[in-house]
């Protein structure tokens, strides 16, 4: 009996480990989103300026691309098509606004603090994340969500954002009403 309540133990002991590790890394909720972290060089007033700047870019550049994914996957596939695009946005911002460092834009999992978007609250904990790191990427930081699109409007601009997953269901339900 006390061997079977060890090995009871230890077993469950593995696979609320793997459990924990999967939900930490993206198995979980935080599975469904995408997110976007832009990194300024250093905390300087010019450095900080700059990353919104790149960020309303490469949010402008991205919300075409985006509009035409009908999930996570597709957007991720689609950020990674273009990654050398995302840096070169970011670099000419750059270079307009006299940095000489460069962008470097890549797809990782990451660690988010808690993050309230309106009415929407993203907890902590890991998810995918497009990043786009200035220079050193070592200054404060701004991020968001790509997929879905949580934060794609700018201060004195406004993205629209045009799903094609929901225009899909919006063209079937038509479809239905219009079969009666």
């Amino acid at each position: 009996m006390k061997k079977f309540c060890i090995s009871f133990i230890l077993v469950l002991i593995i696979i609320l480990t793997a459990y924990a590790a999967v939900g930490l890394k993206g198995g979980g909720k935080n599975a469904e989103y995408l997110r976007i972290h832009i990194r300024a060089d250093s905390n300087s007033q010019q450095a900080q300026a700059v990353k919104y700047k790149v960020k309303d870019a490469v949010v402008e550049f991205l919300t075409p691309i985006i509009a035409e994914c009908g999930d996570k996957q597709q957007a991720e596939a689609a950020l990674k098509s273009v990654l050398p695009q995302i840096e070169k946005v970011a670099d000419e911002v750059l270079y307009k606004n006299g940095f000489d460092y460069t962008a470097k834009a890549y797809i990782n999992t990451e660690n988010f603090p808690t993050r309230n978007y309106g009415d929407f609250t993203l907890e902590q904990g890991y998810y995918d994340a497009l990043i786009v790191a200035l220079g050193s990427g070592k200054g404060d930081n701004w991020w968001c969500v790509v997929y879905p699109p949580l934060c794609f409007t700018g201060e004195g601009k406004n993205y629209v954002y045009k799903s094609k997953l929901l225009q899909i269901i919006r063209d079937f339900n038509e479809r239905i009403r219009s079969e009666k």
